[in-house]
């Protein structure tokens, strides 16, 4: 169901344990109020998918902080000394990823293909584990797709049918994190009326999105 919201009411919808995806590098096109929602809801042992946890206080790193993150998949957290001291004393569990290899198993996700080969991390640590495939005498990863219960996402611009447009860097992970996930919520700069944005300059169908987080009143 299609619905415009508030942030806490966002937050309500997310139920700890969810996986997320959360748009935004070192929280550039990272939705700031549901984030903020969702760490005075107390939110715990969520998943986040993301390029990186920010750093302390800003972004992902608010949910670091107030301890609701119980996983992480993410290409970075050198930014976040919280998050690395977290994993390091067990509270947090991290899976790295190399950022192209990431967004493609996003992309993969939202696709509905059956994972990635991808020549990254071959013959080093990043192996370790996976099926390794060879293909034209070059040995790939087998590498499976993500996809998340909900993905966060941060535009610029949401018309009334909830069609999207981003900014500058914020048109990072949002896009194809729009793609991969049961249910999208998208917390958008402005809403503007019908017409205003030009099709072309669409860049995550309304179809897609189901809840638009409200303005600041």
């Amino acid at each position: 169901m299609r619905s415009a919201i508030k942030a806490t009411e966002a937050a309500r919808l997310i139920p700890d344990g969810a996986r997320l995806m959360i748009g935004g590098f070192l929280a550039v096109g990272t939705p700031e109020r549901v984030i903020d929602a969702l760490v005075a809801r107390g939110a715990r042992g969520l998943t986040v998918i993301a390029n990186d946890t920010a750093r302390p206080g800003t972004g992902i790193g608010k949910l670091i902080d107030a301890g609701c993150v119980a996983r992480v998949v993410a290409s970075h957290i050198g930014t976040n000394p919280a998050t690395q001291r977290k994993m390091l004393e067990g509270e947090i569990e991290v899976e790295l990823v190399p950022q192209g290899t990431l967004a493609e198993r996003i992309r993969a996700g939202g696709a509905g293909l059956g994972g990635v080969l991808t020549p990254t991390g071959v013959g080093t640590v990043v192996a370790e584990g996976k099926r390794v495939i060879e293909l034209n005498g070059r040995e790939y990863l087998l590498e499976p797709p993500l996809r998340a219960d909900f993905a966060l996402i941060r535009a610029h611009e949401a018309d009334y049918f909830f069609n999207l447009t981003y900014r500058l860097a914020a048109a990072n992970f949002n896009p194809v994190m729009a793609l991969a996930a049961e249910c999208v919520i998208a917390e958008p700069d402005e809403i503007v009326p019908l017409g205003a944005i030009p099709p072309d300059a669409v860049r995550t169908s309304g179809a897609l999105v189901h809840h638009l987080v409200e303005r600041r009143h």
